[in-house]
């Protein structure tokens, strides 16, 4: 079965001067200009938003060009660097004032979901400009935000369960049918009827507010 519509991959992506890691009093990564990336990996997460995600973030156009407009160049574009953080608190659920992770995917799970992921980014792009931190430890993120500019950005509900997508479809190709199709010969014949049968019916009279139209 399904989890509820909010079960989705998130990630909270950050346009940076420079960012770092630390486990302990050990820098174990950093990075100067570019992305850092918090990564939520959610129990419905598949190959699929996988793709997505990463498409998305190496695409985003977050930097200037050459000319110095804004908004038009990707980090691939401008070959800067990306700092991933595994981030399962992205999941989290309030539970009054209480942080639940229900949606969270397992640590065992995900770290092999999140290895596949960090390799999928650097088979796309380029394994020296990739970073991570430390998948499970806890971690001090050092994050010189330039801009500021942050992105949250989710993969597409539904694309987890391709019988679910499916019916998704095939109810939004029906709501457009409805709505181009004419109306039948019996429908008109049956409201011109009703017109001629009780003129309030679609001239607004007192009792109809249903039918009033403005000016």
């Amino acid at each position: 079965p399904l989890c509820c519509c909010c079960c989705t991959m998130k990630a909270i992506i950050q346009r940076v001067a420079k960012a770092s890691v630390t486990v302990g009093e050990e820098q174990i990564s950093s990075i100067g200009r570019g992305l850092c990336v918090l990564l939520g990996i959610s129990v419905e997460d598949t190959q699929k938003d996988m793709e997505y995600m990463v498409r998305k973030i190496l695409n985003l156009r977050l930097f200037e060009d050459e000319n110095g407009k804004h908004w038009c160049k990707s980090v691939m574009d401008k070959q800067y660097e990306i700092l991933f953080i595994s981030q399962f608190t992205l999941q989290c659920v309030l539970k009054g004032n209480k942080p639940d992770f229900h949606l969270a995917m397992g640590a065992e799970q995900s770290e092999t979901y999140y290895t596949n992921f960090l390799q999928h980014v650097r088979k796309a792009y380029s394994p020296d400009l990739v970073k991570d931190g430390k998948f499970g430890a806890f971690m001090q993120v050092h994050i010189q935000n330039d801009g500021p500019v942050t992105i949250e950005l989710e993969s597409p509900t539904g694309l987890s369960d391709p019988r679910q997508l499916t019916k998704l479809e095939k109810q939004q190709q029906r709501k457009e049918k409805t709505r181009t199709k004419a109306p039948s010969e019996y429908t008109k014949e049956k409201s011109s009827s009703r017109s001629k049968d009780d003129p309030s019916a679609s001239s607004g009279a007192d009792g109809d507010v249903s039918s009033e139209r403005e000016p």
